[in-house]
């Protein structure tokens, strides 16, 4: 499924404009598929009738508030009792305004949302909470003289953010149509309070929730928490991050009627995926009934030591799980001996180690060039420490190989010791780091990293033409050209050692001739769709990563079972 950038978004809709379908007809569209949603969630899952239904949209300044215009004219016309709030102002833009003066005011409700200059002077002057004044004989018109012009704008503030509260309160339906796209930064409080009154009102978000940047997915405080978000053509790439993705809710794309040409503007970009079953069509390869194991690829595992070999076994079972049709671990003697209990399906090729149980480099590297020269894919880096030898075996591996690499764990702390190890690579690289990881090879702290988990994986593929698996929730995907967003998955998988089944999974999807990107796309999200299936069974807290492996033929039976289906 393509999703767009915020950037792309507004390309499109001006290519769409000039070939033929206007930003009005585009608004227009909004506006109906909003309406429909609306009157779809009332008639058959509220079980209400128009007239029973208030609808209450937070229209913004901008073209979301005149999408919400839009619908309004379309429910209110229903039957639907409709209220208009104004957060921020009175529309700046040309079509949002058309839209306002199309509403029949006198069948409809509306509110200033926004405070006033003078209500903001009067609040600093008094120096005091004005939700907390209590007017003089406020009903007594007799009284009135006795009020200062303070008292007066200060009691008519308080009755607008009544007005407010009464309305959200008794709404069956709040729609959010306050920011779009283009936000970023920090809600102010104002709207954040209105946000924030409790209701038990169906949510919905127009396009993205506000408060939240659809660009990178980060969320502001206070952002509008949707029941669900109706997104219009494709969805923003964003959305697919945390945190901003646990704000949408349930996410529906609105066809609005963008011609499928004006696409074309993107031609030469790079391209933006959220990875999905039809994805995957050509993966898992068919098995003949003539096939045998040279069929299927061999996976070369380069991993472990005396005191992490359960990462060992993970990458070894997590590759013979997915298919491969070899799969042999390279590692010390302490690892091999625990590895062959649990996986003896694999072969094994025995390295000697140091005093404290880490690979040598020198007696290695004859061993390593022999197996590299039979393999179809390399895992290196899970559980092998970073020791000056290690280092050295993952630039000869990466110099050395002639097959894809799947580098992971201390692989990776081993390439931010030593980024030559990257710059002479001599073969085609995926590095699969955590955002710990990600955040140590750019030298920067974790929070860069989780705020802008797309540019982090983009930028570092394109500087060295490799692709990364930037790991999380949201999993992202990227190579020089394209850049795919996981949604399976859950936190129960958040355990050391699930990453390590993931560099295994990856490597025999490469290893089977996916190819790289999409290699990795399908190693992500099988991995996803295992831990999905894990859960489901044993619940997020109890779950391991041994279940992950343990559920892949599940995840593989729901793979088919939906292929013949025809079901994305």
């Amino acid at each position: 499924m393509q999703i767009v950038t915020p950037k792309q978004m507004s390309r499109i809709e001006e290519r769409s404009e000039r070939i033929g379908v206007t930003k009005r007809q585009l608004m227009e569209n909004a506006g109906r598929k909003l309406a429909e949603l609306i009157d779809g969630y009332c008639r058959n899952e509220a079980k209400l009738p128009p007239e029973e239904c208030s609808v209450v949209f937070l229209a913004g300044t901008g073209n979301n508030g005149g999408d919400c215009f839009a619908a309004a004219d379309i429910l209110v016309y229903k039957g639907y009792r409709i209220t208009v709030i104004h957060i921020g102002g009175l529309p700046r833009t040309v079509l949002a305004q058309e839209m306002l003066s199309r509403l029949p005011r006198e069948r409809m409700s509306f509110i200033e949302g926004f405070r006033s200059g003078n209500v903001e002077a009067a609040i600093e002057a008094a120096e005091l909470d004005y939700m907390t004044i209590q007017p003089r004989n406020a009903d007594n018109s007799g009284d009135k003289h006795e009020r200062n012009p303070l008292d007066d704008i200060l009691f008519s503030e308080k009755r607008r953010m009544g007005l407010i509260k009464g309305a959200i309160i008794g709404a069956q339906v709040l729609v959010d149509g306050v920011f779009g796209t283009g936000f970023h930064g920090q809600l102010d409080k104002d709207i954040m309070g209105i946000f924030s009154i409790g209701s038990g009102a169906y949510r919905i978000a127009v396009d993205v929730p506000s408060g939240g940047n659809s660009a990178t997915g980060t969320a502001s405080a206070g952002i509008f928490k949707a029941d669900e978000t109706v997104t219009f053509g494709f969805i923003k790439s964003g959305m697919s991050q945390f945190p901003l993705k646990k704000f949408c809710g349930k996410v529906t794309i609105a066809d609005i009627g963008i011609p499928k040409s004006a696409l074309d503007i993107l031609d030469g970009e790079r391209k933006y995926i959220r990875i999905e079953r039809n994805f995957l069509a050509s993966y898992p390869p068919k098995r003949e009934r003539d096939a045998h194991k040279g069929c299927f690829g061999t996976v070369l595992v380069v991993a472990g030591s005396s005191s992490m070999r359960g990462a060992a076994a993970f990458a070894t079972l997590g590759a013979l799980r997915s298919g491969a049709g070899l799969v042999r671990l390279a590692s010390v003697e302490k690892c091999i001996d625990t590895v062959s209990v649990l996986a003896p399906e694999a072969t094994f090729i025995e390295l000697d180690c140091d005093d404290r149980g880490f690979m040598l480099y020198d007696s290695s590297k004859e061993a390593l060039a022999e197996a590299m020269k039979n393999a179809d894919a390399v895992v290196a880096g899970c559980g092998m420490g970073v020791t000056t030898d290690t280092i050295e075996l993952m630039k000869y591996i990466t110099q050395t190989a002639k097959c894809p690499v799947i580098i992971d764990a201390d692989g990776i702390n081993c390439i931010a010791k030593d980024i030559n190890i990257l710059m002479k690579k001599q073969t085609d690289v995926i590095i699969t780091p955590h955002m710990g990881e990600m955040a140590r090879l750019l030298s920067c702290g974790i929070d860069m990293i989780a705020e802008n988990r797309l540019v982090a994986a983009e930028k570092y593929a394109e500087q060295f033409g490799i692709t990364v698996v930037l790991k999380g929730a949201g999993t992202v995907v990227a190579d020089s050209h394209s850049t795919a967003a996981n949604h399976t998955g859950n936190a129960g998988m958040s355990v050391g050692g699930s990453g390590d089944v993931l560099a295994g999974m990856i490597g025999a999807a490469v290893a089977q001739g996916c190819g790289i990107f999409d290699g990795a796309c399908a190693g992500v999200y099988m991995h996803g769709l295992a831990g999905d299936a894990a859960a489901q069974k044993l619940g997020m807290e109890a779950m391991l990563p041994r279940d992950i492996i343990g559920n892949l033929p599940e995840a593989f039976g729901i793979l088919r079972e939906k292929k013949n289906n025809m079901t994305v």
